[in-house]
């Protein structure tokens, strides 16, 4: 997946052509410092000293704290997230359970992603940019993942839209739900035989049923 740039809506350019060194530096900064210092702590103008950048940079390119911290965090999906095709259904959801897994247990992502939830609890609008730059964009491993099955022909294909959508939204809640609270909330490993279990779980029920409208 290549994602937007961070910070800004789809489809706009204003000014000067942005530099990927410099937003590279500053979502590392922001990560670093979440690590350090916390969401209470951290500042734009910490992130701006440990990027090396001005904060009039920092402020062109995100409105604030919410916004960047974030798309700090959209930025380690979409860089480690990936469902490479490894030949069956069942190995695909595996691989990409581990990964994710293991993503959620790096502290920068750990400390990122809960700090961004617990805000958006009381911030519409933060909690609408977490849906548009981390959940929207995930979603495209599902689809992605069932398109290679039906393909295979492990899975049947839906003939209305609208249900393939639904399908493919709660695939994606169960395993973003089941892993996120194995891992930072009941704080137990996610290895491989955890990995398999859920799988063959997961698999059973889109086998054994299909999504009612």
């Amino acid at each position: 997946m290549t994602p937007p740039s961070p910070g800004s809506p789809p489809g706009t350019r204003t000014g000067r052509p942005r530099s990927a060194e410099a937003d590279r530096a500053i979502l590392d900064a922001t990560r670093a410092a979440l690590v350090e210092l916390g969401w209470s702590k951290l500042t734009m103008g910490d992130v701006a000293a440990r990027a090396g950048v001005a904060k009039t940079t920092l402020y062109r390119r995100w409105a604030g704290k919410n916004a960047l911290v974030v798309d700090a965090v959209a930025d380690l999906f979409d860089e480690h997230l990936e469902l490479p095709d490894r030949g069956s259904l069942q190995a695909d959801i595996e691989g990409v359970v581990l990964r994710f897994a293991a993503l959620l247990d790096r502290p920068e992502t750990k400390t990122a992603l809960m700090a961004v939830v617990a805000e958006s609890t009381r911030d519409e609008a933060l909690r609408e940019r977490i849906r548009s730059a981390i959940v929207e964009r995930q979603k495209d491993l599902v689809l992605l993942g069932r398109e290679r099955a039906q393909a295979r022909g492990e899975l049947p294909r839906e003939e209305e839209p609208a249900a393939a959508a639904r399908t493919a939204d709660l695939i994606f809640d169960v395993i973003a739900g089941a892993v996120v609270h194995r891992t930072l909330v009941s704080a137990e490993p996610v290895d491989g035989e955890w990995a398999r279990g859920f799988t063959a779980l997961l698999i059973g029920g889109l086998m054994g049923s299909s999504v009612s409208p």
